[in-house]
């Protein structure tokens, strides 16, 4: 009987560490900045129209650009009407449920885009609606997340020179600068919130650097002030801007560019992830 019990516990015993084994992988996909288990700020679903994540660009007052900026994805203003897009040279698309533009590899979209269907719960201005209070829920979402650590509050006090910065929840309690490039280093599951209570900025032909398979579509910058991208510096993440956001000439994203009023552009690029 001796044996058997014996046998038993070490069986046990290999399990249990076979487990925590595997527990313990999944914890150090967070690089080791302590956000592993981190859920990403909830968007809706990708391609969804009612959602934040159905758009490269949402605004609530506007977009405009000095021709010619890329944007690969759907854009979308709301409450403000089609008028408040510029720069695009939109063409009206046959049912009136969306415009075109040769700038633009996605529909673009707005409120006076009725499609004949006013009312409808399935019409273009009542997916705004719904889209827009995504993007707001995402804003708040990311502004009611604590930050990781005291390592993580407060960074650079505001300044972020020639940093890497670890999985996690950020906060800043001013105005953010990025006056060199700046890099996330973590796994393709590593989520980043970034809590800024002032403006952010970012100087002029500077990158932000995904490595060790970091995604933009994990990067969530919350930003109470207004966003200001230099030019020629390339972005990467989700912009949840409680006001404007405005991209200097030849700059670039990869993310998406939510605005609780409006988005800049100046002959810009915007990849969504």
């Amino acid at each position: 009987m001796r044996q058997i019990y014996t046998g038993k516990m070490w069986f046990m015993a290999v399990l249990l560490a076979v487990f925590m084994a595997a527990c313990g992988s999944n914890g150090g996909d967070d690089g080791g900045g302590g956000g592993g288990g981190l859920a990403p700020v909830n968007l809706g679903t990708a391609g969804d129209l009612k959602a934040a994540a159905g758009y490269a660009i949402l605004a609530k007052t506007g977009i405009t650009t000095v021709p010619t900026s890329t944007v690969t994805g759907n854009m979308g203003v709301s409450p403000v009407f089609a008028s408040s897009i510029t720069g695009f040279a939109l063409v009206a698309h046959a049912l009136n449920d969306f415009s075109t533009s040769a700038q633009v590899s996605g529909n673009v979209y707005a409120p006076d885009y009725t499609g004949g269907q006013t009312g409808s719960a399935g019409t273009t201005p009542a997916k705004l609606t719904a889209a827009v209070l995504s993007m707001q829920a995402a804003y708040i979402d990311a502004a009611g997340r604590t930050p990781t650590s005291a390592a993580t509050t407060n960074v650079g006090a505001g300044t972020l020179t020639s940093l890497t910065l670890s999985p996690g929840v950020y906060e800043w309690g001013s105005a953010v600068t990025i006056p060199t490039n700046l890099t996330f280093n973590g796994s393709a599951t590593s989520v980043w919130i970034l809590k800024v209570a002032g403006t952010l900025d970012m100087a002029a032909a500077k990158s932000v650097i995904l490595s060790g398979g970091a995604e933009a579509k994990n990067i969530f910058w919350q930003v109470a002030g207004a966003v200001t991208i230099g030019a020629n510096t390339h972005f990467e993440g989700i912009i949840l801007g409680n006001t404007s956001i405005t991209f200097g000439h030849l700059a670039s994203i990869h993310g998406r560019l939510l605005a609780q009023t409006a988005v800049n552009l100046d002959a810009t690029t915007v990849t969504q992830p």
